[in-house]
């Protein structure tokens, strides 16, 4: 939660200062007709020109200064800080469940059962209740006394007040001994009193139902479904006492896969639960995952953590103090780092391995691990107002203790595992140091020979900058690529058939496939937890097959494996798909290209006259085009047709769920795909 306010306990304000009414404006202007004139140029700049902000005007002065811009991760910063005051109840045992609804014309609502925001008159301001001073001020909340919250994720960042600046409307109800409440207020300011609506027997806690402000985040801005529900998710997995309710109005949900319009959360194993959802249909190093939970630490709250090793796949950390994400880690992280590395170092000692793990680090233990840390402690400082980093020190030493002694009895519980572990750290840690070797040596040589496979035909460039790899299908279109292609800055990669589907595949079948070893060879970058952006030799990888379904299958195939084995790589935005044409189309001297069917009689409508005889030829592979045919339509860089291939941050799972279903080694989920777009099908074979 935050510092500047929560939505629970009596929390005190600080006064606000009031802009200079109309008679002091007065007499400051007299006294500063008679005051000592300054020197030049400080003329006009006195203390009229000091500008004082009242209540929540500085929030919409400068929003990003406490949500870190207005952009849409901006906008659903707003849902975190409800959601957090709701999970703070929950966590405190006040709450047993959250609901959250999203709402035809953009409303959010979140509603709790924890005890509700106090509605009493607050002592320092008489005439105000308690939610009214929450709802309004900066800084006022009940989470600067521990009395109130043993933890919880605040006291540093914004929270419900900054979300009320920037609500076009918000409405607050309250149902607290047996009453509710309810009050409404526009960009900040209370629009009703604090209204009693009777009496309530069924009903405790509270509801902020919100409208964001369209002055801020600009017109047409709005919740994304699937991102609400991953965040609402998520915070079930990281207490597992709470159930959450999610809710969202089905004509949201229109083109929007993966998100129901109803839906309940309860994680009764937390992170442990949210691993195993993450890690899905990945092979593991280690046939158990490494989990536990522990209370009270250092008349802290608990920590709670879940890790794995990957054995094909890049590690990732996801990491949480008091429900809150710190997406950028901070000393909790290191804890859990140092923990496992010391652990495994004490292991390495007792199997007579300790000289073979002294070179490694917590980024070779690091290297393929999945792992998922969560922290709840008293009164954390972060760095950032939208706290993305945690920095109390304690916390390290919380974590690191706790895990460490934790890991030690994990390792000598299996020593089996424990010892794949350990000769899979050191194995990273020895791939490092080659690396690094290998990277001196070239410094050191004048001219450096690579080993590149022989099918390759590279470019002269000497550098990545304007260099590109086209990935095509065969020999034949190999060949008609390399007269095509600019010698100096495009180079030509010809592969045999289709490759192999990595997304079924074992990992001993795609070490020893000749095909990728080529591929992985050209490129020079590495694959998995070894790539390296750095070394990669050309600045687009392009992806370049023929204009027809088997060509359609090879880029599936490609796309494949770029992502499961090189994700870096498009992330970067290095790799591309060319647009080669499936239909060649003349009449009278004039000669156009068309990418598919749709394409073909858009021309013949709009390009050619009504009832001419147009020739129409289909190309049955890039290998019966000339190769000025291709350099013209397909890879000369001033008249081509590119598409980049990327991958959403916020789909990344949906994506990875996606690539499983359609790629992997369960026919069983192709089918019901096929089965689920039957009538698309139909309808695309009678366009045909």
């Amino acid at each position: 939660m935050t510092d500047n306010d929560d939505l629970f306990g009596d929390g005190e304000a600080a006064p606000v200062k009031r802009a200079a009414t109309p008679a002091k404006a007065a007499t400051a202007k007299a006294a500063r007709a008679t005051a000592p004139q300054g020197t030049p140029g400080e003329s006009g700049y006195d203390a009229s020109a000091i500008e004082v902000l009242e209540g929540l005007e500085p929030v919409r002065r400068r929003p990003g200064m406490y949500i870190g811009g207005t952009d849409e991760k901006a906008l659903h910063h707003l849902f975190a800080e409800v959601i957090d005051n709701s999970m703070d109840e929950a966590v405190a045992g006040h709450a047993t469940f959250i609901e959250v609804e999203l709402e035809e014309g953009g409303w959010l609502s979140v509603m709790d059962n924890g005890r509700g925001i106090p509605v009493d008159p607050h002592p320092k301001f008489p005439k105000k209740s308690a939610l009214e001073v929450i709802m309004t001020t900066l800084h006022a909340g009940g989470k600067f006394d521990s009395k109130v919250y043993e933890t919880s994720g605040g006291l540093h960042g914004v929270g419900v007040s900054v979300v009320n600046a920037l609500s076009e409307t918000l409405e607050v109800e309250v149902a607290r001994g047996q009453t509710l409440y309810r009050q409404v207020f526009s960009r900040g300011v209370p629009q009703t009193k604090l209204e009693t609506l009777g009496k309530v027997h069924n009903r405790r806690g509270t509801k902020v139902r919100f409208l964001p402000d369209e002055q801020i985040f600009g017109k047409g801005a709005h919740f994304l479904p699937r991102r609400l529900f991953k965040m609402a998710r998520s915070k079930a997995y990281l207490f597992g006492g709470v159930e959450i309710r999610w809710k969202c109005a089905s004509s949201l949900l229109e083109g929007v896969d993966g998100v129901p319009a109803e839906a309940t959360f309860r994680f009764p194993n937390g992170l442990k639960d949210y691993l195993v959802h993450d890690i899905d249909g990945k092979e593991l190093v280690t046939d158990q995952i490494f989990s536990g939970k522990i209370t009270k630490q250092g008349g802290h709250g608990s920590l709670e953590w879940a890790v794995a090793w990957m054995a094909d796949e890049d590690g990732f950390s996801s990491s949480y103090c008091n429900t809150v994400p710190t997406p950028e880690g901070g000393t909790h992280e290191n804890g859990l780092r140092i923990a496992l590395l010391r652990g495994l170092r004490d292991h390495a000692e007792r199997v007579g391995q300790q000289k073979r793990i002294a070179p490694a680090t917590t980024d070779d233990v690091m290297a393929t691990c999945a792992s998922m840390l969560s922290v709840f402690i008293r009164e954390p400082e972060f760095q950032g107002q939208t706290k993305d980093k945690l920095a109390t020190l304690e916390a390290g030493r919380i974590v690191e203790a706790a895990i460490r002694d934790a890991f030690d009895h994990w390792l000598a519980a299996s020593p089996q595992q424990a010892n794949k572990l350990l000769d899979w750290v050191i194995d990273r840690a020895e791939e490092r140091l080659r690396r690094r070797q290998e990277k001196e040596v070239a410094r050191k040589t004048a001219t450096r020979k690579l080993r590149l496979p022989g099918k390759l035909a590279d470019c002269s460039n000497a550098g990545a900058a304007g260099s590109e790899l086209f990935i095509v299908e065969g020999d034949s279109a190999g060949g008609s690529a390399k007269q095509a292609r600019d010698r100096k800055t495009q180079a030509i990669l010809p592969l045999r058939g289709k490759i192999l589907n990595v997304a079924s595949a074992g990992r001993d079948k795609l070490h020893q496939n000749q095909q990728l070893s080529d591929l992985v060879q050209a490129l020079g970058c590495g694959m998995g937890s070894q790539y390296r952006d750095a070394d990669l030799r050309y600045e687009k990888v392009i992806i370049m097959t023929d204009a027809d379904v088997d060509g359609a299958h090879i880029a599936s195939l490609l796309i494949t494996f770029f992502y499961r084995q090189m994700p870096r790589l498009i992330d970067a935005g290095h790799l591309y798909l060319a647009v080669p044409p499936l239909y060649r189309l003349s009449h009278s001297g004039k000669t156009v290209y068309a990418r598919d069917d749709a394409d073909r009689d858009k021309h013949l409508k709009t390009t050619f006259k009504a009832n001419s005889k147009v020739e129409i030829g289909r190309f049955k592979g890039l290998g019966e085009m000339l190769p000025g045919q291709l350099k013209e339509t397909t890879m000369d860089p001033k008249k081509r047709l590119l598409l980049k291939v990327s991958v959403d941050p916020d789909e990344r799972p949906e994506t990875g769920e996606t690539v499983e279903r359609l790629m992997g080694n369960k026919p069983e989920a192709r089918f019901t795909f096929i089965q689920e777009r039957a009538a698309f099908a139909d309808e695309a074979a009678l366009d045909i």
